[in-house]
């Protein structure tokens, strides 16, 4: 059996008096592409910044690559779910990428080797040619390959993405989802996303979050684990640990739906 890239063994977390991870515990294999799924405020981005090293546990241990998460940080990419900046700062693609390198990097311009690294990342995500291009320029979908060809840029062993589909197209969604299926080829890929549908046809793993965790390879999900309601319109996970999982993106469409919302989503 593979050796795990990433270890949580009975991981606790708190935002104050706020719990928001409890008794977490799994294991994620190398070259997975790992689904996380789960409920607003169940602790999915809390997991992502505690492989991270950017926060750590109240109890527990969190293993990467066999040592701390903040030794490992520079083995792993990054795609936060919003970057802030300014449309009117001249930034062309190749900047943005080339923020990747920024620790290997120590001091002047960017070497020939950087950018090198940067327009082969660009190739990567099919964004060749693009480099001279504004940043602001570009719709959603290609802002958002750009952003993931950043955090290729500093050739990363894990790739953690946190709702990198929000706010694009059914498909520019598509589109990006078949391009992190291709990259675990090369490395683990871990992404955060609330349309389930889509993550069941793509990634081998499903890592439900809802204050504690559950993995399951996506061609082990028992039948009653997984079902199909509404015609196949919406999907709803299940685990022992009462973590339902559903398509946020069809709630809208029916009161029975609005319904579970309310009981799914609530802390």
């Amino acid at each position: 059996m593979p050796v795990p890239i990433i270890e949580f063994t009975n991981v606790c977390f708190s935002y104050g008096r706020r719990e928001v991870l409890h008794n977490v515990t799994f294991a994620i294999e190398p070259n997975s592409f790992v689904g996380i799924v789960g409920p607003n405020g169940g602790g999915k981005t809390t997991l992502l910044k505690l492989i991270l090293g950017l926060l750590r546990p109240e109890r527990g241990q969190i293993r990467v690559f066999g040592g701390p998460p903040e030794k490992a940080r520079p083995k792993t990419g990054y795609v936060m779910q919003h970057m802030q900046y300014d449309p009117r700062f001249p930034a062309t693609v190749l900047d943005i990428v080339l923020i990747g390198r920024v620790h290997n990097h120590h001091i002047g311009p960017y070497s020939r080797n950087d950018k090198i690294h940067a327009e082969n990342a660009l190739e990567k995500v099919g964004m060749s040619g693009m480099s001279s291009v504004s940043f602001a320029e570009l719709s959603g979908g290609q802002q958002q390959r750009v952003l993931i060809a950043q955090a290729l840029s500093g050739d990363p062993e894990i790739l953690l993405l946190d709702e990198p589909t929000a706010n694009i197209d059914s498909d520019g969604e598509q589109a990006i989802n078949d391009l992190l299926s291709s990259l675990r080829k090369r490395m683990t890929v871990i992404a955060v996303s609330h349309n389930v549908n889509t993550v069941f046809s793509t990634v081998s793993h499903v890592l439900c979050v809802n204050r504690t965790a559950v993995i399951n390879p996506i061609d082990q999900l028992h039948p009653d684990t997984l079902d199909m309601a509404d015609g196949g319109t919406m999907t709803v996970l299940h685990h022992a640990l009462n973590c339902h999982v559903f398509d946020h993106s069809q709630t809208q469409s029916t009161p029975h739906r609005a319904n579970l919302t309310d009981l799914m989503d609530g802390d």
